[in-house]
């Protein structure tokens, strides 16, 4: 595996991925999208700000693609880039209504142009994904690879589908092929977050600023601020997880993440009411679970727990909502049934989120729900899967250092524990003063 200043062979050795070549914090959709836009000409070659819509201005990129389809409503891309672009605002406000408009645009284009659409099938690719269906990402990506083997963005759709699917060594050789065509920003984000599932925070960092230093767009900047920021405060850095994110936030002062990401690093450096702040901003722009999950544990944590019921109750909405569309959890609303609801609702929301997502983090969740429901020789095999790439995550530590010491392990919950405070100090607002006082207690006991 060759360092990132060295100059890139061709050769691919296969398991492997070369660094000139994307939560685990961020979504999936996020690498997709970033991806995927392609040139309104109708030619294969990458152009992500011809259908992504601007940071600064995605309703106004929309209204354009509108104008656009009404002038030439024959025209299959002009539906397919439409309908991307209408993936990435619902991406960024969660507005499930924007996804089924989508899909809309998406289809009509299919039906223009069935076969050989590589624009419509990678973004039903991106939308497939963004709705967490990966099986049928992975249909569509396999799709566009077929009509176009050089086109670099339908790699980016297949690594992705595959990342989610636990087939990290097939996610590593399309990002490889992605590279392999065109080393841009999109293949060195999906380059660094390879790394970073794999443990390798310092490789992950450089080629993310790699990536930063090659975006051509600010949707790619804001991308590249928000990982950077996340890394870092994975990393218990949380002034440069700061810094990132403001930098990010003066490209896009309303992007949700960014401000999740802002919100985070200032809770763990004792900023904890622009904290707040940042959260409540963030769930206005996208009222997402893991946002709603961010503000009421840290609301929790500081004695206001009227304030978390409230975005508790939101997250119930939601998840009635869910269950009537017969759609998998997401791991933030497990992490809420196991520690907040019901835990054995959460084993059941872990069962079958976990056979359509064998992803690293969904096995956590699985686990910490298991855990929760009392279920902990069960919960450790799921917690051990989670950390098999070895990934760098104080709440995966955490998690199955709780397990190993609800077993009578001690000596293996104390690395565990140990470790995760090691990564981040601050990792959670209620797992890492549970994980120093559970250290305690195994420290003092003869």
């Amino acid at each position: 595996m060759h360092r990132p200043e060295e100059k890139p062979a061709r050769a691919v050795r296969r398991g492997h991925l070369r660094t000139t070549a994307t939560t685990i914090a961020l979504g999936v959709v996020m690498f997709t999208v970033a991806a995927v836009g392609l040139s309104p000409t109708g030619s294969s070659t990458p152009d992500p700000s011809a259908a992504v819509p601007s940071a600064t201005g995605p309703e106004r990129g929309i209204e354009a693609l509108r104008e656009r389809v009404k002038r030439l409503p024959k025209d299959p891309v002009s539906w397919a880039d439409l309908g991307m672009a209408l993936v990435q605002q619902a991406r960024t406000s969660a507005d499930q209504a924007t996804y089924a408009q989508a899909e809309i645009a998406l289809r009509r284009s299919l039906a223009l142009q069935a076969t050989e659409n590589l624009h419509a099938e990678i973004g039903m690719g991106a939308l497939a994904a963004a709705r967490h269906q990966f099986r049928d990402a992975l249909t569509w990506a396999r799709k566009a690879v077929a009509t176009s083997p050089a086109t670099p963005a339908s790699y980016g759709v297949l690594a992705d589908a595959h990342t989610q699917l636990g087939r990290y060594k097939e996610a590593e050789e399309a990002v490889q092929k992605m590279a392999d065509l065109r080393p841009d920003s999109s293949s060195l984000a999906r380059a660094s977050y390879t790394f970073e599932l794999r443990g390798d925070t310092g490789r992950a960092k450089i080629l993310m600023e790699r990536a930063l230093r090659a975006a051509g767009t600010p949707g790619e900047r804001v991308f590249a601020h928000t990982h950077l920021s996340s890394v870092a405060l994975e990393s218990g850095d949380p002034a440069t997880a700061l810094r990132q994110a403001q930098t990010g936030l003066a490209i896009a002062p309303r992007d949700a993440g960014l401000l999740e990401a802002r919100a985070k690093a200032r809770a763990a450096t004792g900023d904890r009411e622009q904290a707040l702040a940042d959260y409540t901003a963030a769930i206005v722009t996208a009222p997402l679970p893991q946002y709603l999950l961010g503000l009421g544990e840290l609301q929790q944590s500081l004695g206001h727990d009227d304030r978390a019921q409230v975005q508790y109750a939101v997250l119930r909405a939601q998840e009635t909502l869910r269950r009537a569309t017969d759609t998998p959890a997401d791991v933030d609303a497990i992490h809420f049934e196991a520690d907040h609801g019901d835990p054995r609702q959460a084993v059941t929301m872990a069962e079958a989120a976990v056979r359509e997502r064998p992803f690293i983090a969904v096995h956590d969740a699985y686990a910490w729900a298991l855990h929760r429901a009392g279920r902990d020789t069960e919960a450790l095999d799921q917690a051990d899967e989670a950390l098999v790439l070895g990934t760098r995550s104080a709440l995966f530590h955490y998690h199955r250092g709780v397990i190993h010491q609800a077993l009578g392990n001690s000596s293996a919950a104390r690395r565990d524990l140990r470790r995760a405070l090691a990564l981040d100090p601050s990792f959670h607002p209620l797992h890492a003063p549970a994980a120093r006082e559970a250290l305690r207690r195994i420290d003092d006991t003869p």
